[in-house]
């Protein structure tokens, strides 16, 4: 039997992030903010000009999604997890201007795997296709910046009993490392 998922509060310590390992199942609540492309671009030029994230995002999560609009008496209809390796151009230098975690779906690249282990940083993988599902588990949702960017705003979401697994843990190990091993034999 499997063993029951952690629970996960957010913001997270990278002390209570060091303990999570790849493939373990983790629940996630609190707070979070969407990212995708557009975002990390802009973040990063912001860190370029200014040397700290903008909005107060360090110690924070970064959610690669894009928010429907609210239906179902629920703040969005749909939020899955976007392709977490289109971030990978900006990630190991969110990670050490001071973000804690991801969340997206999907393989990273080695230099992800690198930046969690030298930064003690988080890769969490949430399952793609099911974001009606997903939406279910958002609380809340606030705009907060780059509104002329769509879906691709930065938007603060209170996360409740999200599911997600460990992708790649602070000491790097990626659990698509062991699932593709599995499946060569």
């Amino acid at each position: 039997m499997a063993a029951e998922p952690t629970c996960i509060q957010l913001p997270a310590s990278k002390r209570e992030l060091a303990v999570l390992r790849a493939g373990d199942r983790v629940l996630i609540s609190g707070p979070v903010f969407t990212m995708r492309d557009a975002g990390h671009m802009r973040a990063v030029a912001h860190l370029d000009e200014h040397g700290v994230l903008p909005f107060n995002l360090a110690g924070q999560t970064l959610f690669y999604a894009g928010p429907t609009p609210a239906a179902a008496g629920r703040p969005h209809g749909a939020i899955g997890p976007t392709t977490a390796s289109r971030m990978d151009f900006a990630t190991p230098r969110l990670f050490e201007a001071g973000i804690a975690a991801t969340i997206g779906k999907g393989k990273r690249g080695a230099s992800i795997k690198e930046a969690c282990r030298e930064h003690g940083c988080v890769h969490f993988t949430a399952v793609g296709g099911v974001a009606a599902l997903l939406a279910s588990c958002v609380a809340s949702s606030e705009p907060v910046a780059w509104p002329e960017l769509g879906t691709e705003a930065l938007v603060r979401l209170e996360l409740v009993d999200f599911p997600a697994f460990v992708g790649i843990d602070a000491q790097g190990a990626d659990v698509f490392d062991s699932v593709g091993s599995e499946a060569a034999r």
